[in-house]
């Protein structure tokens, strides 16, 4: 059986980080009036509500902040593997995303874990920010 990806939307506010991933750059949007970096996009800053936005290249580097281990699935025909993790990455802008943990056992990931971003190739426009342990 094989696995079932849904893929996320792309939107005007969404548009420009799917075209970097596509090019393995993680990029966030920041507000050139306060300086804040936000995620997810928006054509607005959270913050001071300024249009001002621009797109600027991160460090990929990050630490979890939380995860979950998914047990089971809701419906077999999806063909999950699991157990599987999803963890909430803050990177070292501030923004935190919601991604996959790789390369580490389930059992080992750890509350402030440094992790970097690498890009899993899904389709011809699609490449998803997943995260592995930063080994040094």
């Amino acid at each position: 059986m094989s696995k079932i990806i849904i893929l996320p939307p792309i939107t005007h506010e969404t548009k420009p980080f799917w075209e970097y991933a596509r090019k393995h750059e993680l990029r966030i949007p920041r507000c050139m009036d306060c300086k804040r970096h936000f995620f997810p996009p928006s054509s607005f800053c959270p913050y001071c509500l300024s249009e001002n936005i621009e797109w600027v290249k991160s460090s990929s580097r990050g630490k979890v902040k939380s995860w979950i281990i998914v047990q089971d699935t809701p419906n077999s025909r999806w063909g999950e593997k699991v157990p599987d993790n999803v963890v909430l990455v803050e990177l070292d802008e501030g923004p935190r995303l919601i991604s996959q943990l790789i390369g580490i056992d389930n059992n080992s990931i750890k509350g402030d874990m440094e992790v970097e971003v690498f890009f899993e190739d899904i389709t011809n426009e699609i490449s998803l920010p997943k995260f592995k342990p930063i080994n040094e």
